[in-house]
C-alpha cells in the first residue's frame, strides 16, 4: 500500500508542474531520495504512466493521460456545482443560486430559497442581464477579450440605465475596470444596487480548459448578508465554488 501511495504522490507531482521535471527536483519535491524514486520511475515508464525525455527530464505518458481523459469524460460540472450549491445552502440559510451562460446572458438553473424569503422577481429559468446582475458580470469579466468588449460597447451605445457598484453609476471605462478587477478577485458583490435591502455576491466555478462552468450565487438581506471583503458569507462562498472547481478539473 505504501508503495502505492508514493507512486501516486509521484504521478500527482509531475502533473502539479504543468512541465517536465528532472529526477533531482520531484526528488526534493516527494522527499524521497534519487535512488529510490529512480525505481519507481522505471516501472511507472514501463507501465506508460511517465516517460523519460531525451534531456532527462519526466513526464505524464499515455496511461496517465487515458485515465485523466476517462475521469474527465465521467464528470459533470454542473452537477458538482448543484452539489456543492446544496451544502452551502444547508450551511448559511441564504438564498443560492446556479447561472450558465447562454451565449448571451446568465441563465438561472437552480435556486434555493433561505428560511427568509426575498422580495425578488428573479426565479428558475430567469434570463438576467450581463451588467445589472452578479452572476452576469462574473461572466462578461471572464469573456474572452474581444467578446466582452464588444458586449460592452453595444450596451454603452444606448444604456437603458447606467449599471451601479456600491451605488455608484459607471461610465463604460469604470464598468471595464470593475470587471478587471472582478477577474482578478474571482468574486463580484452587489450592495443594494439594484435589489433594495438586498445584497449579492456571485462566485465563478471552472472547467478544466479554464473556462467558467457555472457561476454560484449567494443573495441575502443587506441588514445581515454583509458584501465586505472576508466576511463570513463571502469566505463560505468562495471555498464552496474553489471546492467545486477541484472537484471538476483536479486543482484550483
Amino acid at each position: 500500500i505504501s508503495s502505492l501511495e508514493l507512486g501516486l504522490e509521484i504521478l500527482e507531482t509531475i502533473a502539479d508542474q504543468g512541465k517536465p521535471i528532472t529526477l533531482t527536483a520531484l526528488a526534493e519535491l516527494t522527499g524521497t531520495t534519487p535512488s529510490r524514486l529512480h525505481k519507481y520511475l522505471v516501472s511507472l515508464a514501463k507501465t506508460g504512466y511517465v516517460a523519460k525525455l531525451d534531456n532527462n527530464q519526466y513526464t505524464l505518458s499515455t496511461s496517465s493521460i487515458k485515465i485523466g481523459t476517462a475521469a474527465l469524460k465521467l464528470i459533470d460540472p454542473v452537477q458538482i456545482a448543484f452539489d456543492f450549491a446544496n451544502i452551502l445552502h444547508k450551511e448559511v440559510d441564504k438564498t443560492i443560486t446556479i447561472t450558465i451562460w447562454n451565449g448571451d446572458a446568465p441563465l438561472v438553473i437552480k435556486w434555493l430559497d433561505s428560511s427568509k424569503s426575498l422580495a425578488v422577481n428573479v426565479r428558475l429559468g430567469a434570463v438576467l442581464s450581463p451588467f445589472t446582475s452578479a452572476a452576469g458580470r462574473t461572466f462578461l469579466a471572464f469573456l474572452p477579450e474581444k467578446r466582452k468588449f464588444s458586449i460592452v460597447e453595444e450596451f454603452y451605445k444606448n444604456p437603458p440605465a447606467l449599471p451601479r457598484h456600491m451605488g455608484k453609476p459607471l461610465q463604460k471605462d469604470e464598468f471595464l475596470d470593475l470587471l478587471i478587477q472582478i477577474k482578478a478577485e474571482k468574486i463580484c458583490r452587489f450592495e443594494e444596487d439594484f435589489l433594495p435591502d438586498i445584497n449579492v455576491i456571485s462566485v465563478p466555478v471552472f472547467d478544466s480548459d479554464n473556462n467558467i462552468s457555472t457561476v454560484i450565487t449567494l443573495l441575502g438581506h443587506s441588514s445581515d448578508t454583509p458584501v465586505t471583503k472576508h466576511s463570513k458569507y463571502e469566505t463560505a462562498l468562495y471555498e464552496s465554488a474553489k471546492e467545486a472547481t477541484l472537484r471538476i478539473r483536479g486543482f484550483n
